[in-house]
């Protein structure tokens, strides 16, 4: 019986067990495709669509042709190829074809006992020699053809796990799971049972190291933190949760194993419910109007699908976000998805990253994330439809890098902050924006007081003001004052409130002496992503002295028209650098001026910063007489 293969590259075997020599190029995806469908027939359009990727040349048809040709040249006296309608058929045993044995042995193994089910399970996954179509040109037809064989690979390495473990061959199990996991290191739920197999067999310490190392894994490469299944097994090796059965693998449904790829086998089971919001801040104050303002969307009818919370670095849209997200939990009782998708760093989160991160939380195995994003997304929102779930996107750099992970369904909220305002996001999607700025005198008093006890504070009150005003009332700097109060309590507030008053030393004193908790360093992150216009107006407006900027003066400052000043003006608002005040004038918080005035040192020549000073004073003095 002629032998027909796809779990890896594609081959024909004859009766003889002779390779046939297919050669390279799409008349392997013709194969490939008329194999997976092995008695069915498949339409010339469908064979073109998958082999060019759905752009084909306009010869593609004579190529089909011609490649349906030379397979039955190949095939005459193994198997039939014939014309039916307006395509093909291959007819042959589907027992020839490797993916329905495999399916087969699956699908037997599930009613069988559990030492038949593992060697039935063994000979199912012996039938793989590496990636499905692993030589298939084309991604649409691996796509097509390869996730649901993929997927029933991962679900019955899981099954194979689960029986052996059920068994208690732990040595057994251990050995083999190293070698999936190698090949599958992101997959929770195969380091889950490895973790567990370690434990069985006394090696709680290596169970241990293993989760540490998946947790690294699952951070660097796509910016998340474990799930509820490597979550469970990490309390179950260290004693502190309950212990939790070994999992069962996802299994198709019930009935005959399908007799081509397209019904994909295994299918996910229900999302299971998540909790990914990471702790409020325990000492959390103030912000009663944006409490309010968001309090008061949340009971608009209809209500919007997604609230921007906007403000500069440093400002606590974070800690707002996930505090009023801690209040919501009742709201959204199907659960918080979270994600930092650090729209301000080098690289930023894609996307599609993020959507792969959301949909492994959501219980899709990783082998059924489809490779688009705009697939990943409709399976996201999808599996969505109908629940009740809040999706916090912290730190977000655009609208663009937000809008396929907003969902759909009217009973979900999406809350993004970021420090530009995403207008596209408030015009294109209908986005609620919310602004977000420095606390207020009272506010950054009491937060003072939380950190450093109340006496303290009343112990030198006009020392504390000073503080919060040369902390610009941002909840990043206060924090920073306060943690370096709090490690030297002999300080008088006083004393150190000096130092700040002091503006060469004051960006470097607001330091953690960590390089994302620095007020410096986080102005730096909202500069670096402005445009090349945008920064340099920037740097030049720290020669001006003051605290409020005309847009004349900024044009004369740049040497640039006004029109385009003011263009670079409204994207330095957008970031939050400026805030706009009537007849075109502009203020800016001093931390940011003291911050401009350090990027015009470093970065422009001598001459041009006095050239750059000459034109305002000229500029000035123009208009002197029509200020007087």
């Amino acid at each position: 019986m002629v032998q027909l293969r796809l779990l890896g590259p594609v081959e024909i075997e004859t009766d003889e067990g002779l390779p046939l020599a297919l050669g390279a190029g799409r008349i392997r995806t013709v194969a490939a495709v008329l194999i997976s469908e092995v008695n069915q027939a498949v339409t010339v359009q469908r064979l073109i669509d998958l082999a060019w990727d759905g752009e084909p040349p306009a010869r593609a048809r004579g190529v089909v042709h011609n490649h349906v040709h030379r397979l039955r040249q190949l095939l005459d006296g193994h198997a039939e190829l014939v014309t039916r309608g307006q395509g093909y058929v291959l007819i042959a045993d589907p027992a020839a074809v490797d993916s329905h044995r495999f399916r087969s042995l699956v699908s037997a193994a599930r009613d069988a006992d559990p030492r038949a089910a593992v060697a039935m399970l063994r000979r199912a996954l012996g039938l793989w020699r590496g990636e499905a179509l692993a030589d298939v040109p084309g991604d649409r037809v691996r796509r097509t053809l390869g996730v649901g064989l993929a997927q029933a690979r991962v679900a019955a390495l899981q099954e194979l796990g689960a029986k052996l473990l059920l068994l208690g061959r732990y040595g057994e199990l251990v050995t083999e799971l190293t070698a999936w996991t190698a090949e599958h290191p992101l997959h929770e739920e195969l380091a889950a049972l490895l973790m567990r197999a370690l434990q069985a067999n006394g090696r709680q310490a290596e169970a241990l190291d293993h989760y540490h190392r998946t947790r690294r894994h699952l951070k660097e490469q796509l910016g998340i933190d474990p799930g509820p299944a490597l979550g469970a097994a990490y309390l179950e090796v260290l004693g502190r949760g309950p212990a939790v059965p070994p999992p069962a693998a996802v299994r198709p449904p019930a009935g005959p194993p399908p007799a081509g790829p397209y019904a994909e086998g295994p299918r996910p089971a229900a999302p299971p419910r998540v909790a990914q919001l990471p702790p409020a801040v325990v000492d959390f104050c103030g912000r009663a109007r944006e409490l309010a303002v968001l309090e008061q969307h949340l009971d608009r009818v209809p209500r919007p699908h997604c609230l921007v919370l906007a403000g500069g670095g440093g400002t606590g849209k974070t800690s707002l976000a996930v505090q009023w997200a801690h209040r919501l939990t009742a709201e959204f009782p199907d659960g918080q998805l979270f994600v930092d998708l650090r729209g301000f760093e080098r690289p930023p989160m894609r996307a599609g990253t993020a959507l792969s991160a959301f949909l492994r939380a959501l219980g899709v195995p990783e082998a059924a994330i489809p490779d688009s994003v705009p697939e990943r997304a409709a399976l996201y929102r999808s599996l969505l439809a109908g629940r009740r779930m809040l999706v916090v996107l912290d730190n977000a750099g655009t609208a663009e890098q937000t809008r396929p992970l907003l969902p759909a369904t009217p009973g979900c909220l999406a809350v993004v902050t970021s420090r530009r305002r995403l207008s596209g996001l408030v015009v294109r999607d209908g986005a609620v924006l919310v602004g977000v700025g420095p606390l207020t005198p009272g506010d950054a008093l009491r937060l003072l007081a939380n950190a450093l006890g109340p006496q303290r504070i009343e112990a030198d009150k006009p020392a504390a003001r000073e503080l919060v005003r040369w902390c610009d009332g941002l909840p990043l700097a206060l924090r920073i004052a306060a943690a370096r109060l709090m490690a030297h309590p002999e300080w008088p507030l006083g004393w150190w409130t000096r130092k700040l008053a002091d503006e060469r030393r004051r960006l470097q004193e607001l330091s953690a002496h960590d390089a994302d908790l620095a007020v410096e360093a986080s102005l730096y992150l909202t500069y670096r992503a402005l445009s090349s216009g945008a920064a340099r107006l920037f740097r030049v407006l720290g020669l001006h002295p003051g605290p409020r900027v005309g847009e004349l003066d900024a044009a004369a400052l740049a040497g640039r028209d006004v029109a385009r000043t003011r263009r670079h003006l409204a994207e330095l608002c957008d970031a939050h650098l400026l805030e706009e005040q009537p007849q075109g004038h502009y203020v800016r918080p001093e931390l940011v001026r003291l911050y401009a005035a350090q990027r015009a040192v470093a970065e422009e020549t001598r001459s041009d910063r006095d050239l750059a000073v000459r034109r305002l004073l000229d500029q000035v003095a123009r208009l002197r007489p029509a200020r007087g």
